[in-house]
């Protein structure tokens, strides 16, 4: 059968429609295909009405640009072309703060109700108190929490060294606020209602840069801001949510360093000639750019290093999101050097980036971590604080210093605590039950009697209720968003739904490995951003492309607000038990939807 070609099936219309690098055919130099030809599948499919995408050139594939304002949108606002692109401008900072403020009023609002010590807090607030007094965790009578909510207070306080099993970090960010505050409800959840406010404003900015565009990324925010778990982890003084702001702030910064350094290599390509002269066209693909071009200094790599170090040093499940973080970034730069041309990308990615990347993230998160233990280093009233000492310096790590040998063994022993921890809890749930809410964590709970505590109801009285419980139709619809993100990364290989899918993995697969463990539903805020983002990603698919046409976005915008108006009404529903509210037992019970969260 003899070769079909473009002429035989595209008319000049039709290749203008198409843009740039639509109609490549024919592998060239570097794997680019010769202008004008086809592939013969496509080629045939042309009869059948099927058009090629249009393949950016290679600086737009390294660092895509943001598309201009869509005309139409502002001519419903009756707004002219320049007014349109300046609203586009403000908003790409004016967005991500609106919605974080809205963000902030909801977590700050009566933020020290319940005056209660409410289930973990327990632990942690008194951890942060005696951290900033101290420099390391002290002990505390078992009646702590009457004294310290009593009037006057009482601050029980002993420097005896006690027995913790967490990293310092999450606990010197709850102490500044007690510091700031007192030892009271607000002061210890005033810095987890900070980072909460303030993880939504990265994540609207984070889904701009990673969508290219503000709506997504505010969407995304704001899909957040009332989600349910969220919000009581940002009342609520654990450190799961501290966990999830640096995991954030680290893929923030990590994507900041992707555009970055791509932006380098783009810079670097050479370009070829145009009817202006040489040099002047669009860049090419270059092997010896893609193959020793150095990076240099990537300063957002190194912050990246910095919060997942951070995130580490407030729990350990940050070592996961560390190792897979940083197996996403070298392969960033792989695929980056093979856009730009590179030879053996795999290789030139081993000799320029390999090793800058470890000391960028491994070795500058593990620094970060025995730095986060300086109290315990200076000072002696530490929990094994001077267990080298009374060792010696025997065996085959006595040329350690003393205060590390006495780290290591303090850790070996967290180690041994967590992997054994087995005893029943009542909220203990499943990892493979997350995702649906199975069995989320009831924090606190009261029955108040008619005329007690607000309660009006005289028959059965009221119930008090703070419930770790995302909100039902925004977990449920991501878990249909993932399976389109999964779509996306096998199928289209979308970098972007890679990128999400391998937040959700390190936060979420790692439990797997524990189900014999004690663990809680609320350990799942950790990867909540990135079901936000997946959420967002499948709502830009549903609404349509730039460039679709009315019907198919007016159609698919109403679908998406429907589904928002749901999300942010199964919010306010749920509102009564995220916030501890009195209300009548009936109306408690109708909220249980499922039997496993009573």
């Amino acid at each position: 059968m003899a070769r079909v070609t473009t002429s035989d099936t595209v008319g000049e219309a039709d290749r203008e429609q198409a843009g740039p690098g639509a109609l490549d055919s024919g592998a060239g130099p570097g794997g680019e295909r010769a202008a004008g030809t086809l592939p013969r599948w496509q080629a045939r499919l042309r009869r059948f009405g099927y058009a090629a995408r249009p393949r950016p050139d290679v600086a737009d594939r390294l660092t895509p640009r943001f598309p201009a304002p869509d005309p139409r949108l502002g001519a419903v606002f009756g707004l002219g072309p320049e007014t349109a692109v300046r609203l586009a401008r403000w908003a790409a900072w004016g967005g991500p703060l609106l919605v974080a403020l809205i963000a902030g009023a909801l977590r700050f609002w009566d933020l020290g109700s319940p005056h209660a010590v409410i289930f973990d807090e327990t632990y942690y607030a008194k951890d942060a108190w005696s951290l900033i007094h101290l420099g390391y965790e002290g002990t505390w009578p078992d009646n702590a929490n009457d004294r310290i909510l009593a009037h006057p207070q009482e601050i029980p306080l002993s420097s005896e060294g006690s027995y913790v099993v967490h990293p310092p970090v999450g606990k010197w960010i709850i102490g500044l606020g007690e510091a700031l505050f007192g030892l009271d409800p607000f002061g210890w959840r005033f810095m987890t209602a900070v980072l909460g406010t303030l993880s939504v404003f990265m994540l609207c900015r984070i889904g701009r840069r990673l969508f290219r565009s503000t709506v997504l990324g505010c969407l995304a925010g704001a899909l957040m801001a009332v989600d349910g778990l969220h919000f009581v982890m940002s009342r609520t003084a654990l450190l799961d949510l501290v966990v999830m702001f640096w995991v954030l702030a680290a893929f923030g910064c990590l994507l900041v360093d992707r555009d970055k350094s791509r932006a380098l290599l783009a810079a670097r390509l050479p370009r070829g000639g145009t009817d202006e002269g040489p040099g002047q066209g669009a860049p090419l693909p270059d092997a010896s750019v893609g193959d020793r071009t150095g990076l240099g200094a990537r300063p957002w790599r190194l912050l990246a290093g910095l919060c997942l170090g951070l995130a580490f040093a407030t729990k350990w499940n940050g070592l996961y999101v560390l190792a897979a973080f940083g197996i996403l970034t070298v392969l960033w730069d792989m695929g980056a050097r093979r856009t730009a041309g590179a030879s053996r990308p795999f290789l030139a990615m081993l000799r320029k980036d390999a090793l800058p990347a470890f000391v960028s993230l491994p070795v500058l998160a593990l620094v970060t971590y025995a730095v986060s233990w300086t109290g315990w280093f200076a000072t002696s009233g530490g929990y094994f604080r001077d267990w080298a000492d009374k060792q010696g310096a025997a065996g085959p790590w006595g040329w350690l210093p003393g205060p590390l040998r006495s780290l290591w063994h303090y850790e070996s022993e967290v180690y041994s605590f967590h992997v054994n921890l087995t005893s029943h809890h009542t909220y203990q749930s499943n990892p493979f039950s997350w995702l649906v809410l199975g069995r989320p964590v009831s924090y606190f709970y009261e029955s108040p009697k008619a005329g007690t505590d607000g309660c009006t109801d005289k028959g059965e009285g009221c119930a008090r209720e703070v419930l770790a419980l995302g909100t039902p139709v925004l977990w449920w619809a991501a878990c249909v968003a993932l399976v389109y993100v999964l779509y996306r990364w096998f199928f289209r290989r979308d970098w972007r739904a890679g990128a999400l899918l391998c937040g959700v993995a390190a936060g979420y697969l790692p439990w797997f490995a524990y189900q014999e463990r004690t663990i809680f539903l609320f350990y799942a805020v950790v990867f909540l951003p990135f079901l936000c983002l997946a959420l967002a990603m499948a709502a830009g698919a549903l609404a349509g492309p730039p460039g679709t046409d009315e019907r198919r976005r007016t159609v698919g915008i109403v679908a998406v607000g429907v589904i928002g108006l749901l999300i942010v009404w199964n919010f306010i529903y749920f509102w009564p038990i995220y916030t501890g509210q009195t209300i009548p037992l009936e109306e408690w019970r109708h909220r249980m939807w499922l039997d496993t969260w009573i």
